[in-house]
């Protein structure tokens, strides 16, 4: 049953149980304003009726064009880029959604987490077309994917909390995805063959990123649990 409308700070309460006491209230500034911004739109929408696993399947539906956009000459990058960023905001408003209506399941925290790595793979994908390695489009998947199974890991372990918010949490990676695919489309309109480059570049930023995040988050999950032990 759908639940009463929250305000932001409600709202707020509520996200940080569900997201290991992290306050968003408390949050860098641009942190706190995408989560209020993600909150808005969660609120219209929960008055409109839709449910967060709609938004969620929009998510993948955005994340699966980016790597059929990325092939078209020229403005391609630029649009695999668009399909990113609106693909993250759909990401953060699922779940303004569930929480603003009272709609957070176990189940959905599974589907949410699963459109968060099938994006990934898109995204990957994407860089991969566009002329990124392919061992190292996979070694940067393969670290996205182990930070995240860590974690679940951890949690069902007995560690308490999220551990810590590394360098390769989930909106480094889009921020990557995002910036290289920009920076891709942005060189090719220079030289055609700089856009390959370009993303290469970008694949070992978000391969340097992900392995230093995992290693921040086993150290601090060999903490708690010892610790907890």
């Amino acid at each position: 049953m759908v639940g009463t409308q929250l305000n932001w700070d409600q709202y707020a309460t509520a996200w940080a149980r569900l997201h290991g006491g992290f306050d968003p209230r408390a949050a860098a500034p641009v942190v706190r304003a995408w989560l209020r911004f993600a909150y808005h739109i969660g609120f219209v929408l929960g008055r409109l009726k839709v449910g967060p696993t709609p938004v969620t399947a929009v998510g993948v539906l955005l994340c699966a064009c980016v790597p059929l956009f990325v092939v078209r000459p020229q403005d391609g990058p630029f649009l695999g880029a668009l399909f990113v960023l609106l693909a993250s905001v759909a990401d953060s408003v699922d779940g303004a959604v569930a929480v603003c209506t009272g709609r957070t399941t176990r189940l959905g925290y599974v589907y949410d987490s699963l459109a968060d790595r099938l994006g990934e793979v898109a995204w990957l994908v994407a860089f991969w077309l566009i002329g990124a390695p392919g061992a190292l489009v996979v070694t940067a998947g393969a670290l996205s994917w182990l930070h995240e199974y860590v974690r679940a890991r951890a949690i069902s372990a007995g560690m308490r909390e999220i551990g810590a918010v590394t360098v390769g949490e989930r909106p480094t990676r889009v921020s990557v995805a995002l910036v290289g695919l920009l920076l891709a489309g942005l060189t090719g309109l220079i030289e055609p063959d700089l856009a390959a480059g370009t993303i290469t570049m970008a694949t070992a930023v978000w391969v340097l990123l992900a392995g230093f995040g995992l290693g921040q988050l086993l150290s601090t999950v060999r903490r708690a649990l010892v610790d907890a032990g």
